[in-house]
């Protein structure tokens, strides 16, 4: 930031705007404000947890209390995206072309490194994080785009990630007890049985997740894709597409352990009734929306 506040002479993004977009500049203007673009995508990307910055990511999931992980997973993710939109898109939107390939890079390698690596996790925190890491990869492939529509798009998806992520994580605090953290998959085993109802919560969760119709995880994605092959991204659409389809089977781990798989003890839920309501509005939320997804899009879309 020093870089493009001794180029420009203003830390105002107004006045930011106004010079990387001056037709006159230099070639030393345009190198240092260059390098400074690059740093400014670095920390962004840092902030959302994009490879190859991510890996606090999973470490601070699992060793947090869940309650920590679940604030750390959903607010601070909206706060990035602002600070993306005011410092890139308003205030170095006509440097576009410069930044766009950068997200392009982190796009992918996020969604082809989160989908890959969940595979292969067994604590469900951890594997929530790379989970994250490549619906981040999915946000960041609306702002490749360049136009309004994309970045409407990845507005869309955030807020949709953060109600998911909401409701995941309720559930396994739903789940802890004192001195016991269900933050294992197999701690999942025959959820079904024991507590149907909450089982059907985190079954919608995880489907929406996964991208199945008609939940609203499915328009996230649907958006996103739409934007990226309608700016010619037609092969990164494709890539975004298979691995989508991966990261499909480790949200279906957990579905198979909540309903195909024994319990290996006693299941109870304690907690207060208004933590159930208000977890059961969250879940249905991600039904009903889906329902209506153009009413949410649009809305997305007025921030621009």
């Amino acid at each position: 930031m020093s870089m493009i506040y001794g180029i420009s002479g203003s830390l105002n993004i107004i006045d930011i705007a106004a010079f990387a977009s001056d037709a006159n500049l230099g070639s030393r203007e345009t190198l240092i404000i260059n390098f400074g673009l690059v740093f400014l995508v670095i920390g962004i990307a840092f902030k959302l947890g994009a490879v190859p910055f991510h890996m606090w990511v999973p470490d601070v999931y699992e060793g947090s209390p869940t309650s920590v992980t679940m604030f750390i997973s959903t607010v601070p993710k909206i706060a990035a995206v602002a600070m993306l939109v005011r410092l890139l898109v308003d205030g170095l939107g006509s440097m576009h072309a410069y930044w766009s390939d950068l997200f392009m890079v982190l796009a992918l390698l996020s969604i082809a490194l989160g989908s890959v690596v969940a595979l292969m996790q067994t604590n469900i925190k951890r594997m929530f994080a790379y989970s994250t890491i490549s619906h981040v990869g999915f946000v960041m492939l609306g702002f490749v785009t360049g136009v309004v529509t994309g970045y409407g798009a990845a507005t869309f998806y955030i807020l949709v990630y953060v109600l998911m992520s909401l409701a995941a994580f309720g559930v396994i605090i739903l789940l802890n007890k004192k001195g016991f953290e269900a933050d294992q998959i197999s701690d999942y085993k025959g959820l079904s049985k024991h507590s149907p109802w909450f089982a059907l919560m985190m079954l919608m969760v995880m489907l929406s997740m996964a991208g199945v119709p008609p939940f609203i995880g499915f328009y996230s994605k649907f958006f996103i894709l739409q934007q990226v092959i309608s700016a010619g991204f037609v092969t990164v659409a494709i890539i975004a597409v298979v691995f989508a389809v991966i990261s499909a089977y480790y949200y279906l781990q957990i579905i198979k352990s909540m309903y195909f798989n024994e319990p290996e003890g006693e299941i109870s839920i304690v907690a207060p009734m208004d933590m159930k309501l208000v977890l059961s509005i969250n879940a249905i939320l991600i039904l009903v929306v889906g329902i209506f997804p153009d009413f949410w899009m649009k809305l997305a879309l007025s921030l621009f």
